[in-house]
C-alpha cells in the first residue's frame, strides 16, 4: 500500500528540467522570473536553474554532456554548434523553429548540415552608437561618418569622432564585409583572410586610427566606455550590452551605415544566444517545452522589457513597448542585415590570426597585405590537418620494456645491489618506514605522477572535434621540425624557445640583483625603520600576480597610462609598448621584476643574518674593502641558501604564464610569447589542439628538467643536492 502510494506521487510530481545558463544582472533576473511563470503554469516539469560563469561554461558542458551529467536544457551561442552536433552533443530541433517566427539570418546562425539544432533567444551585433550633442542625425555613408568623425576630433584636447576597439575582429568584420570581403572560400568552405577585400578594409581602418587619429590610442572596451560617457567620443561601434554601460548622454543607436567606395553595408557579425537541447537530456520532452515556453511572444516580450534583450521572436516586436524601443529595434534592424557567424568548428581558428594581423597593422609595424598574409600563415598552422593515424602497439611494447627496466633497477635498488635481502629485515627494516610514507606517497601519486603522465600520454594523440586519434611521436616531429612556418616566426617553437631563454635571464638576473641589494641595505644596523622597509618590500609579492599585470598593464598604456604621464612631465614622449617587440619585452620584464625580487630579498636577507659579524671585523682589522668583504666573505656565504632559490626561480619565470599573457598578450605579433603561453594558445584559442599543446608541455618539463641536472652537477654543492 505504502509502495503503491509513494509510485502514485512520485508518478504526480512534477519531473526536473535543469538549465544551465551564463547570465548575470537583468538579464537573469528576465530568465528566473520566466521560470517561475512556467513552474506556476503547468505541473508536469519543474525548471531548475544552474548558472555558471561564462569562461568556464563551454569546458564544463563538454566535460558533462557527454557523461550524462550535463543539464537537459542550455543558454549558449551558435558559435559551437557545429562542432557539438558533429560530436553528437545536441538533439536536432527540426521542425520546432518554425520559418517567421525568428528573422532568417537567426534561422541561419543555428542550422548546421540542413538541421535545426536550437531555439534562437537574442541576437547580439554591433551597431553605432551617437551622442545626440553631437551628433544629431545618423550617417548614411562612410565617408559621412569619417566627415563627422574628423569634424569633433582634436587629439589634443583627448577628443575623438569615433571610438571601438580596433583590434578586435568581432567589430572589425563589418568593414570586412563592407568591402565584400568573406572568411571562407565556398563550396570548399575553407578560412581565406588574405583577400584584396580584407587587404582594403583593412586600409581604411589603418587610415582611420593612425593617419587621421579619429580613434583613441590603444582603445579596449572599459576605454570606449569611459570616453563616451565623458563626452570625449561623438560615436562609438559597440553591442547592447554596451547601453547598459552608459551613464548621463543623451545617446541614440542607428545600423551602421554602408560603405562609400562599395556601395555595400557593413554587416558585423551576429551572435545568436540560444536554447539547445542535450542529446542526453533526462527529460528531453520537458526541455523542448521549456525551450519553446522562452521563445513565446509573452516570454520574449518580458526579456525584451526586463532583461534588455534584442530578442529573436518576431512577434515580440508587435508589442509597442518594444517594436518602438529605440534600442530593440535599432539592433533588431541591424541584425537583419548581419553575417551570422559561422557555426562550423573552423570560426574557432578565426579569432588570433585576425587580432595578431589588426594589432600589427594599427601599430604601425606591417603593411595591410604583408599583415593579413602572415595572418594566413598563421591560420594554415592552425588549421592543419590530423597527421594520419598510428599504430599504438610498439610504443605500448616500448612503454613496456621500459617499466620492466625500471622495476629490474628498484629491485636491484632494494637488494643493495644484488644480494638478497632477508625478509625478515625488510618487513622489520623498512615496513613501518613505508607506512610512515605513504601517505606523502600516494599525493604524490595522485596529485602529481598521474596527471602529469596522462598529460605526456595525450602528446601522443592528436585531438579534433571531440575525437582523440593515437599519432605517435608526430606532435613533437611537427614542434621541433617547425612545420608549416619559418623558423623564424613567432609560432616556432625555437624562435618562442629563445624568447624564453632571455626572458628568464633577463628576469632572474634582476631578482637576484635588485632583491640582493636591497637585502645588503636592510641588514645595516645603523638603518631606522627596518620593518616598516621590510613590509613594504614584500608587498608587491603578497598581491596576486595578476592583480599586478593587469595594474601594470594600465600604466603602460600610450595614452592614458601613468608612465606615459611622467614620460610627458620630463618633456618625453608617450611610447606605444606593445608595438615593438623591445618596448613590449621590457613591459613585460619590468612587471614581472617587481613581483620576483621580494622572494630574492627575503631568502638573501635570511642568509645574510646567519654570517657570523666576527668574519667582517676581521677582514677590516686586515684592511680589506669593502668589494673585498662582499666578494670574499658575503658572496661564498650567501651561495649554499641562493643557488637553489635561484634555479626555484628560474623554474617560476620560465612558466610564468599570468604576466605574459595579462601585460603583453604576446604582442606584437605573438613575438613576446613564451612556451608556457603557446602551449595555451594551441589548447584554448587554437581549435582546442590539445595533443600538440601536451606535447609543447612535454618538451618544456625535459628542458626544465635537464636544466635542474646541470645546475646542480655545476654547482658542486651538497646543499644543492638535497635542496
Amino acid at each position: 500500500m505504502i509502495a503503491a502510494l509513494f509510485l502514485a506521487f512520485a508518478a504526480a510530481a512534477p519531473r526536473p528540467v535543469l538549465l544551465w545558463h551564463a547570465y548575470r544582472a537583468a538579464e537573469e533576473d528576465a530568465l528566473i522570473q520566466l521560470v517561475d511563470r512556467f513552474n506556476a503554469e503547468q505541473g508536469d516539469y519543474r525548471a531548475e536553474l544552474l548558472a555558471l560563469p561564462y569562461d568556464a561554461f563551454a569546458s564544463k558542458l563538454t566535460s558533462a554532456v557527454p557523461t550524462g551529467h550535463g543539464p537537459d536544457l542550455f543558454i549558449f551561442a551558435q558559435e559551437r554548434i557545429g562542432g557539438w552536433a558533429r560530436q553528437s552533443y545536441l538533439q536536432p530541433l527540426d521542425g520546432e523553429a518554425k520559418a517567421g517566427e525568428f528573422p532568417s539570418t537567426a534561422l541561419q546562425a543555428v542550422t548546421f548540415e540542413g538541421h535545426v539544432y536550437a531555439m534562437p533567444l537574442a541576437l547580439k551585433s554591433v551597431a553605432l552608437y551617437r551622442n545626440r550633442a553631437l551628433v544629431p542625425e545618423a550617417p548614411r555613408t562612410s565617408d559621412e561618418l569619417i566627415a563627422m568623425a574628423t569634424k569633433l576630433t582634436d587629439p589634443a584636447r583627448g577628443k575623438y569622432g569615433l571610438a571601438y576597439p580596433v583590434s578586435d575582429f568581432f567589430f572589425h568584420a563589418a568593414f570586412l564585409t563592407g568591402f565584400g570581403g568573406r572568411l571562407f572560400d565556398e563550396p570548399a568552405h575553407k578560412l581565406v583572410i588574405d583577400t584584396p577585400e580584407a587587404v582594403r578594409a583593412l586600409t581604411l581602418v589603418r587610415s582611420l586610427a593612425l593617419e587621421k587619429r579619429l580613434i583613441p590610442e590603444e582603445p579596449t572596451g572599459t576605454l570606449v566606455t569611459a570616453v563616451f560617457n565623458s563626452g570625449d567620443a561623438a560615436m562609438a561601434i559597440n553591442g547592447p550590452w554596451f547601453a547598459g554601460e552608459i551613464h548621463g548622454v543623451d545617446y541614440a543607436v542607428s545600423p551602421l551605415p554602408i560603405i562609400s567606395e562599395t556601395g555595400l553595408p557593413m554587416r558585423p557579425l551576429l551572435s545568436v544566444e540560444a536554447a539547445l537541447i542535450s542529446a542526453r537530456a533526462r527529460e528531453p520532452e520537458g526541455a523542448k517545452r521549456l525551450a519553446r515556453y522562452l521563445v513565446s511572444r509573452d516570454a520574449a516580450v518580458l526579456r525584451a522589457l526586463v532583461g534588455r534583450q534584442v530578442v529573436a521572436t518576431s512577434a515580440a516586436y508587435d508589442d509597442p513597448r518594444v517594436g518602438n524601443d529605440p534600442l530593440l529595434s535599432a539592433f533588431r534592424a541591424q541584425a537583419e542585415v548581419a553575417l551570422p557567424a559561422d557555426n562550423t568548428p573552423q570560426m574557432g581558428a578565426v579569432w588570433e590570426p585576425e587580432k595578431r594581423a589588426l594589432a600589427s597593422v594599427l601599430s604601425g609595424g606591417a603593411s595591410p597585405a604583408d599583415a593579413l598574409a602572415q595572418a594566413q600563415r598563421r591560420l594554415t598552422a592552425i588549421t592543419r590537418a590530423a597527421p594520419p593515424e598510428k599504430s599504438p602497439w610498439p610504443y605500448l611494447a616500448a612503454l613496456a620494456a621500459g617499466l620492466l627496466g625500471l622495476g629490474f633497477l628498484a629491485r636491484r635498488k632494494l637488494r643493495g645491489g644484488g644480494g638478497d635481502l632477508p625478509v625478515t629485515a625488510l618487513s622489520r627494516g623498512t615496513l613501518r618506514a613505508y607506512a610512515y610514507v605513504a601517505p606523502a606517497f600516494i599525493s604524490i601519486l595522485v596529485l602529481v605522477a598521474l596527471p602529469f603522465a596522462a598529460g605526456m600520454g595525450l602528446s601522443f594523440f592528436h585531438h579534433g572535434e571531440g575525437h582523440y586519434t593515437f599519432i605517435g611521436l608526430q606532435n613533437f616531429i611537427d614542434i621541433l621540425a617547425s612545420r608549416d612556418y619559418r623558423i623564424s616566426e613567432p609560432m616556432s617553437f625555437y624562435f618562442t624557445l629563445g624568447v624564453t631563454l632571455l626572458w628568464t635571464l633577463a628576469n632572474v638576473t634582476f631578482h637576484v640583483g635588485i632583491g640582493l641589494f636591497l637585502a645588503l641595505l636592510l641588514r645595516d644596523p645603523l638603518l631606522r625603520f627596518k620593518g616598516v622597509y621590510r613590509v613594504l618590500l614584500i608587498v608587491p609579492w603578497a598581491v596576486p600576480n595578476y592583480i599586478t599585470a593587469l595594474v601594470w598593464k594600465g600604466m603602460f598604456h600610450r595614452q592614458f597610462g601613468a608612465i606615459s604621464a611622467l614620460l610627458v612631465a620630463f618633456g618625453l614622449s608617450p611610447i606605444s609598448w606593445f608595438t615593438r617587440f623591445s618596448t613590449a619585452f621590457a613591459a613585460n620584464v619590468v612587471t614581472n621584476t617587481w613581483l620576483g625580487f621580494p622572494f630574492m630579498m627575503v631568502v638573501a636577507l635570511g642568509a645574510l643574518q646567519s654570517i657570523p659579524q666576527d668574519l667582517y671585523e676581521a677582514a677590516e682589522v686586515d684592511g680589506a674593502s669593502r668589494w673585498a668583504q662582499f666578494r670574499h666573505i658575503t658572496l661564498p656565504l650567501l651561495r649554499p641558501a641562493l643557488l637553489p632559490a635561484v634555479i626555484l626561480g628560474s623554474v617560476w619565470t620560465f612558466n610564468m604564464f599570468n604576466i605574459i599573457y595579462l601585460v603583453s598578450g604576446g604582442d606584437p605579433g605573438g613575438s613576446t610569447d613564451i612556451l608556457v603561453s603557446e602551449a595555451y594558445r594551441w589548447a584554448f584559442q587554437r581549435n582546442e589542439q590539445f595533443g600538440f599543446a601536451a606535447a609543447y608541455s612535454t618538451l618544456i618539463f625535459f628542458f626544465l628538467l635537464g636544466y635542474s641536472a646541470l645546475t646542480r652537477k655545476l654547482s658542486r654543492e651538497p646543499g644543492l643536492e638535497s635542496a
